[in-house]
């Protein structure tokens, strides 16, 4: 009893939050609730990140759901990745029954069927207003590092992007970077290593083939215009309520480089345009991504770097980016250390191996005398979790074994028909569906080439009628009797026959002047 009460006093001192909060569950002990000791979360520190990790089927969806309500209720926008197409039913009401019954009672809550505003998002063709961004807003650091280029080949993207500033030369989509490399190679190459530098062909060659295979992965898709507006994923409904953006990437798991592209980009973008906050009463737009391993599994050790170079800074502009993924693992170490808010679901020991895990993600807790953490992070109930964040304070609170609240959304999917409804309701879908095409490098390049060719093939023609016209303009000799065949071997025989009579009858006299000297 003594260890229960002082149990209680710790949760109560940990958890009493001045500020506005929300709340996530109650605290359990000996694997029972404990009535009034309520775990909630405090807005101020949501900028902070956080993890929610869990063997499949956990609940670990669920927790995402009464986060993002939470979140849309104190008027923050929030961004989803819907991976397994699950987190659609925050725009649907949620339905009583009687397990839902018993967890309200168990929490101290009422529950009340709701639902959030919604817009549906899409990286490729699944329903949803289309995510778009141009190569030139990605330049070419981060282009270089989403392809996993050395730092030779990194100096040629680079060159390439202010060959084609310097030209006004656009670089919106990837046959616009296909094109430019293709002309770096080839006929540019001269033109552009006279201003530059040199450029090597091998680069070149290595840099368009990983072009290509992110071409393969479905980033066509990605990149062109209309470029995606971020400022469009922090809006606030008509009800004051905090848009909910579900990214629909379910065929994004055999595509994982383009997953980690677009994360990358986003990350990227928002803490480029967005201003210098530091600490707010409230974040403004968390990120949740769920089956965070498909951004890391691919990921080179630069793009890592950046990943977590952007996770520690973008805090300072209001932005919280949550992790749900199966095993904490999953998250590199450098990353996992950023992280203020862990929501631990329970995991499963089949291995020695899997032993191990849970032995090194109970290790990533704070110590506490109330649970011994590798065991019941086997033996939690489906809707239970280890909870530890920050307080107002940046300190972490208190680990506790937690009993989440339901969600007041639907635990499922949408319908088709409803997903329809809810496009046909969107304003982002008519400004970001109709693809554009302006002129860029792939056109003024072609253009440049045929041009070229044009000139060339002018050039030659002229050069080949100058030639002929100089052949027909040379006057005629007129043809003498002299120049007959006929006549020269006639001449040349007479010739010959002159020349041995001469040459006899010479020979002829000396022979006869020889011998009257002889003879007298």
């Amino acid at each position: 009893m003594a260890d229960s009460e002082a149990f209680k006093k710790i949760v109560d001192d940990g958890y009493a939050f001045k500020g506005p909060a929300f709340r996530l569950g109650v605290a359990m002990l000996d694997g029972k609730v404990v009535p009034q000791t309520f775990i909630s979360i405090p807005l101020k520190t949501l900028n902070r990140h956080g993890l929610i990790a869990g063997a499949t089927g956990t609940g670990k969806t669920k927790t995402l759901q009464v986060l993002a309500e939470g979140l849309s209720n104190a008027s923050v926008p929030v961004l989803m990745m819907d991976i397994k197409g699950d987190l659609s039913g925050v725009a649907a009401p949620g339905s009583m029954n009687p397990k839902v019954q018993e967890r309200a009672d168990q929490t101290g809550t009422t529950f009340e069927p709701g639902k959030f505003p919604v817009e549906l998002l899409s990286l490729s063709n699944e329903p949803g207003a289309r995510l778009r961004s141009t190569v030139i807003e990605f330049g070419p650091v981060l282009i270089a590092k989403i392809l996993g280029l050395n730092e030779t080949q990194e100096g040629v993207v680079s060159m390439i992007f202010k060959y084609c500033d310097d030209k006004k030369i656009p670089l919106l989509d990837l046959k616009d970077l296909i094109k430019i490399l293709q002309y770096a190679a080839n006929e540019g190459k001269k033109e552009m290593e006279a201003e530059y530098g040199k450029i090597s062909t091998t680069s070149t060659g290595t840099i368009l083939r990983k072009v290509i295979e992110l071409q393969q992965q479905g980033a066509d898709l990605f990149f062109g215009e209309p470029s995606f507006d971020i400022n469009d994923l922090m809006r606030i409904g008509p009800d004051g309520k905090g848009m909910i953006s579900i990214v629909r990437v379910t065929d994004m798991q055999n595509r994982p480089k383009l997953f980690s592209t677009f994360m990358l980009g986003l990350l990227a973008e928002l803490f480029a345009d967005m201003p210098e906050e530091g600490d707010m009463e409230q974040p403004k737009l968390v990120i949740f991504i769920d089956e965070a391993h498909l951004i890391f599994q691919e990921a080179t050790p630069a793009l890592l770097q950046q990943i977590e170079m952007v996770v520690k800074l973008i805090r300072s502009k209001g932005v919280g980016i949550f992790f749900c993924t199966q095993n904490p693992q999953d998250i590199p170490a450098s990353v996992l250390s950023q992280l203020g808010l862990k929501v631990q679901h329970a995991l499963r020991a089949f291995t020695a191996a899997d032993r191990k895990t849970i032995k090194q993600a109970a290790e990533n807790f704070p110590e506490t005398k109330f649970y011994e953490v590798d065991k019941i992070l086997t033996e939690m109930g489906i809707g239970e979790a280890l909870v530890t964040l920050l307080n107002e304070k940046g300190i972490p609170t208190p680990l506790v074994h937690t009993y989440l609240v339901a969600p007041a959304t639907r635990m499922d999917t949408l319908t088709e028909e409803e997903i329809s409804r809810l496009i046909s309701q969107s304003r982002l879908v008519s400004k970001y569906n109709t693809p554009v095409d302006n002129e860029s490098a792939y056109e003024i390049l072609t253009a440049k080439l045929e041009e070229a060719a044009r000139e060339s093939a002018r050039a030659a023609t002229e050069k080949a009628e100058a030639k002929e016209a100089a052949k027909t303009s040379r006057p005629k000799k007129e043809e003498s009797i002299l120049d007959n065949t006929i006549v020269k071997q006639a001449g040349r025989t007479a010739a010959s026959i002159l020349t041995r009579t001469l040459l006899g009858a010479l020979g002829l006299g000396a022979t006869r002047r020889r011998k009257k000297g002889i003879f007298g």
